[in-house]
């Protein structure tokens, strides 16, 4: 099942939805993938008209792949301007994602700043693609390319702080449609956590929490079009990393701000 029938699938009957092998992540499923149904669950019962602004995501526990799991959204609460929404995913009985959403129209502002430029990334054709090799790298690898320019692979025992590059669906997994919130969400996910790079041999790594925070509104592109993305490590220690991102567009657009808290047992 691609990404555009996943999504298709969670607007239509959020309360079943079945996560293919294609889209694992080791044994649990992609969390990008299942933040972007999540946030597909929330929209679905906000205020038409308020595009989402932040949203805060708890992985809770791993969802596993091919068992039903559902996403249940509600209204906390309406706003003259601004909508509260509440995700809960549950599998098998138990809360596996917590996820809350902030929408909100636009409002008039004297206050006008615009967004941090791109880094000056090589040319695309002359970064490294992470492959994807069956058995060897996750699953969901096979379905998004992420394009080395800042920093190193996972396991190389770098000592930098920035990762980054260019990332982009791989072939017709999202067609020609634009390019919306649940696109963006699963590829800045893509990236591996930018202290994976430290480590010398693999080892297992998952996001706890992440935020996101989207520039509206959201510029006209192709869901199929490059991005560049960059993370920078602000602190790691005890097992856990304190990671800052930021994602643009081919030319240069900022278009999402995220952070993230990683766990990582190595």
């Amino acid at each position: 099942m691609s990404f555009s029938e996943m999504l298709r699938a969670v607007r239509t009957a959020p309360l079943s939805i079945v996560i293919p092998a294609a889209w694992a992540q080791g044994r649990a499923s992609f969390g990008g993938l299942v933040a972007a149904l999540a946030y597909e669950a929330m929209a679905s019962v906000a205020e038409a008209g308020r595009p989402v602004r932040s949203l805060a995501i708890t992985f809770v526990g791993p969802i596993e792949v091919e068992v039903p799991v559902s996403f249940e959204a509600e209204v906390l609460r309406e706003g003259k301007s601004v909508s509260q929404v509440f995700c809960r995913a549950v599998q098998n009985g138990q809360v596996v994602l917590l996820a809350q959403g902030s929408f909100g129209v636009a409002r008039e502002s004297s206050v006008q700043m615009e967004g941090l430029p791109p880094p000056a990334f090589k040319a695309i054709e002359d970064c490294q693609e992470l492959p994807y090799i069956r058995k060897i790298m996750p699953a969901f690898t096979q379905n998004i390319a992420m394009r080395w320019a800042v920093g190193h692979m996972p396991f190389s025992a770098s000592r930098e702080r920035e990762m980054g590059g260019w990332m982009r669906f791989r072939g017709d997994d999202v067609g020609d449609e634009p390019m919306e919130i649940s696109h963006l969400l699963a590829l800045i996910d893509a990236w591996p956590p930018a202290n994976l790079p430290h480590l010398k041999s693999p080892a297992p790594s998952s996001s706890l929490t992440w935020t996101v925070e989207f520039v509206q509104p959201l510029p006209s592109m192709p869901a199929n079009g490059w991005c560049q993305y960059l993370a920078t490590i602000e602190h790691a220690r005890d097992g856990y990393g304190h990671i800052a991102a930021q994602t643009w567009s081919a030319d240069g657009q900022l278009l999402a701000i995220g952070r993230q808290t990683v766990t990582i047992f190595g």
